[in-house]
């Protein structure tokens, strides 16, 4: 049976992977792509940055501006990142019960704990996409994997997949196999091509 706590224990996981990934970045990387649409690896840590910003509002009852343009890091990303990240945890430590059900504006009722199941989907996708596009190990947490999969399996709306010139956050879904492995096939899900023939 999951406990109250279960939750942050896994955001702190994914927390972890990625700080991890940002860490072992080069400086000669900044600049590649990255299978998230338009950004290049600095944009993109400087997204996962702000993302701490914007999610620990969220733990804290604050209503994040979703439009902001995320800030340019200028110091060690890991190391901001891993601040950030301690700072979202004792957020949502002092959120209270995770367990039951809240009202969410456009999905009804849901789980207590979907706001961090989002942040922890929304980081495992994004350490595949850094961990992709640096060269590193795309053999990440599979636990982690596989809950932001199901998340985002049932949480991802058709109206938010589109072209980026429309404003869609997700591209299509690519087909993979289906025993491919669980951070492919959640890159795939969200509009990613993980490279599978």
């Amino acid at each position: 049976m999951a406990t109250e706590n279960e939750p942050i224990v896994l955001l702190s996981r994914a927390l972890d992977q990625v700080g991890e990934i940002l860490g072992r970045v080069r400086d000669d990387q900044q600049d590649l792509p990255t299978p998230c649409r338009s950004w290049t690896v600095a944009q993109l840590g400087d997204h996962v940055v702000h993302d701490l910003h914007q999610f620990t509002l969220t733990a804290t009852g604050g209503k994040p501006d979703w439009s902001e343009v995320a800030p340019v890091v200028t110091q060690d990303r890991g190391a901001v990142f891993g601040k950030g990240a301690a700072e979202l945890l004792d957020a949502w430590r002092g959120a209270g019960d995770l367990t039951g059900t809240i009202t969410l504006p456009g999905m009804g009722e849901v789980p207590a704990s979907f706001p961090v199941d989002q942040q922890i989907a929304e980081f495992a996708m994004h350490a595949w996409d850094l961990a992709r596009a640096t060269g590193q190990s795309t053999d990440l947490d599979p636990e982690i994997g596989q809950l932001a999969l199901s998340w985002i399996r049932d949480a991802l709306r058709p109206q938010f997949r589109g072209t980026e010139a429309d404003g869609g956050a997700f591209g299509p879904e690519v087909t993979v196999p289906d025993d491919a492995p669980v951070y492919d096939r959640l890159a795939a899900f969200a509009g990613r091509d993980p490279g599978h023939a």
